[in-house]
């Protein structure tokens, strides 16, 4: 099988990150569409491995949690047996997100239902990351109270933040959520910090989410055929937005402010690191 080099490796993982279509890098780069769509699955499976080993104990004093509803193949209401005997995959799925609000750092991500299931393991696997007390919001869904307080036993600081959004209008049309008129919180647990009571820095990062990954743009045709190359998408997203791109605010990268590393990654440095895992892969299998 042909290898592409590394200069041709960084062209196409850099125009993926800037929220380039598969069909668009395809043009811009010449690399096949099969072989882009490879290297997107190789290298977002790196990004995942990485950043899995180098997010723990974490400093982090106040986070912030969302989900972020997209779909695999087809959305959930035109879902049939036929669809779903051939992708089993298809249908709704949601992108559970943690950002810390001081550093910016997104250091846990769950892709899956918006259920219990995958609110416990999201939850779980966040716990595991952050060292000491932490204050934590999220938005109303019931599912976070229990799994919370399992989760982080008596070292969270828990609110929840409630919206209130304006009714639709009669014969009213919208491609965006409805207008917010007002706000309440609650505390769950612990003593909370009401001036921190905000989900603010996370609904910004689903913001950024959509504009920058192609397969969360609302109203186009980018949306994921499978579940592989839609978690590859994410990994590699996260991957840039901690490691590589300057946070406008911070003037660092996300994970530079959080002391995860010294530096900041240039897409080259992801070729490297990529290239470093094919060749203790091959050692291995040699």
């Amino acid at each position: 099988m042909n290898r592409l080099d590394s200069k041709t490796r960084a062209q196409v993982i850099g125009c993926l990150i800037e929220g380039c279509s598969i069909r668009a890098t395809v043009r811009l780069t010449g690399v096949a569409k099969k072989t882009v769509m490879r290297v997107l699955v190789e290298v977002g499976d790196v990004c995942a491995d990485y950043q899995d080993r180098m997010f723990q104990n974490l400093r982090c004093k106040r986070l912030q949690l969302d989900e972020l509803w997209s779909w695999i193949f087809c959305k959930e209401k035109n879902r049939t047996e036929e669809i779903a005997r051939k992708n089993p995959d298809a249908g709704d799925i949601w992108l559970w997100i943690a950002v810390d609000a001081d550093t910016k750092l997104v250091p846990s991500w769950r892709l899956g239902q918006r259920d219990l299931v995958t609110a416990t393991d999201f939850v779980q696997d966040l716990a595991g990351r952050v060292k000491g007390r932490v204050q934590i919001t999220t938005d109303a869904l019931k599912t976070y109270v229990n799994v919370i307080e399992d989760a982080f036993g008596s070292q969270v600081d828990f609110a929840q933040l409630h919206k209130v959004y304006r009714a639709p209008m009669e014969n009213e049309t919208r491609y965006s959520p409805a207008k917010c008129i007002g706000c309440t919180t609650k505390d769950v647990s612990g003593n909370p910090d009401p001036k921190h009571i905000s989900t603010s820095f996370v609904e910004r990062q689903n913001w950024s989410v959509r504009t920058s990954m192609r397969r969360y743009t609302r109203l186009s045709n980018g949306f994921s055929r499978k579940l592989e190359n839609h978690a590859a998408a994410v990994a590699l997203y996260y991957f840039s937005y901690n490691f590589i791109k300057i946070h406008r605010t911070l003037r660092v990268s996300p994970a530079m402010a959080a002391g995860v590393t010294d530096r900041l990654w240039s897409v080259e440095d992801l070729v490297a690191l990529w290239e470093a895992y094919e060749q203790r892969r091959a050692e291995r299998a040699a």
